[in-house]
């Protein structure tokens, strides 16, 4: 079933190859957004009563908030990014996986062989999928950090890359595209895209890789900075929307509660914020709950959402509720399924925390 594994390895982050010379990023920021492209099978449309379902979460989501970042108050503005309350998506691109695809390279020997029927991969799916929206309307709704893994097809020829988890997305170009074409609209909003898992790919993937992200974003992409020196100012005096390109990983650390447990995680979720100032870095805090092995075998047919995300959203969006941005607290927050609860709006809201602080400071 995916074989969920850590968010960030040290020995993924790289971008390009995690042996030889090569130390590009684990992670490219960059401005994002892709609905399911025209080139590729859409999923089957859900029923009627679902699909007003969706549009209802979609139209919540997006009330307000494509272009909160150009939206925020001047004292904001001149803070370093680091300092802001971000809101993100876990393993953003599956709210499509083929399921008539091979399983990827992320994935055992044994459940390769067991995914030659077809019903598993179907069971696969309800696991692999963390998210309901595509990259479009959850930049709509305010995401703004994009949580990606990557791979080619063994077997297919040339270099094309492709989004996955467990099962294959949609291509990585047509993301970037879409993407693009949200920062042409909305020119004030700063998108992160971290690639943080690369599977079956070589130095010649890696390199298609680079010139796909360039050829989408030209100088858009950001150069590499401290921290503490980007802003939204910088960034629009500079034009750059994408944030960053060939950054490298540890200017971005994401802790990995690995638990199923909602109380071990908002646990370990304070202790990693406890540590963070003494990096000087951005930070992601992963509010995510991830099934183990028993957890899918215990529930099979009812997949993540209605296994450990639905119940559980409600005492994290608490969690996120108490928390205050800055150099001791959050920065980035990523969440699955992020529509099932206020989720951005919530994230968003917290920077008006700084404001009440540099009011009281003056």
């Amino acid at each position: 079933m995916p074989a969920h594994q850590p968010h960030r390895d040290a020995g993924q982050r790289p971008m390009v190859s995690r042996r030889g010379p090569w130390r590009h990023p684990g992670y490219i920021r960059a401005a994002g957004a892709a609905a399911a492209p025209a080139v590729l099978a859409r999923p089957r449309r859900p029923p009627a009563m679902k699909e007003r379902w969706r549009a209802g979460a979609v139209g919540a989501m997006a009330d307000g908030n494509a272009d909160w970042m150009g939206s925020l108050p001047p004292a904001l503005r001149s803070l370093p990014l680091s300092n802001l309350a971000i809101p993100g998506s876990h393993d953003s691109f599956s709210y499509w996986v083929d399921e008539k695809s091979p399983v990827g390279p992320d994935q055992a020997t044994a459940i390769k062989r067991l995914a030659r029927i077809s019903l598993v991969r179907k069971i696969m799916k309800k696991w692999s999928v963390t998210q309901n929206l595509t990259f479009k309307e959850q930049l709509e709704g305010g995401i703004r950090y994009f949580d990606l893994r990557v791979s080619s097809k063994p077997g297919e020829i040339g270099q094309e890359i492709y989004f996955i988890h467990g099962l294959y997305g949609i291509k990585v170009w047509d993301g970037l595209e879409e993407m693009n074409r949200f920062l042409e609209q909305h020119p004030k909003e700063v998108i992160f895209l971290d690639f943080n898992h690369f599977y079956a790919m070589d130095d010649s993937h890696h390199h298609f890789l680079i010139n796909r992200i360039r050829s989408a974003f030209e100088s858009k992409l950001c150069c590499v900075e401290c921290v503490e020196y980007v802003t939204l100012l910088y960034m629009w005096e500079k034009k750059h929307q994408e944030y960053p390109f060939l950054w490298p990983g540890n200017k971005m650390p994401a802790p990995w509660a690995n638990t199923t447990n909602v109380h071990k995680l908002l646990q370990f979720l304070e202790t990693t914020l406890g540590e963070r100032s003494r990096y000087g870095t951005f930070h992601v805090s992963q509010a995510i709950l991830t099934p183990q092995v028993k957890t899918i075998a215990r529930h099979l047919i009812r997949g993540l959402k209605n296994t450990l995300v639905h119940r559980n959203l409600p005492m994290i969006l608490n969690w996120v509720k108490a928390q205050k941005p800055g150099v001791m607290g959050v920065n980035i927050i990523t969440s699955d399924f992020v529509e099932l609860v206020d989720f951005a709006a919530t994230v968003i809201a917290l920077n008006d925390l700084l404001l009440e602080e540099d009011e009281s400071a003056t």
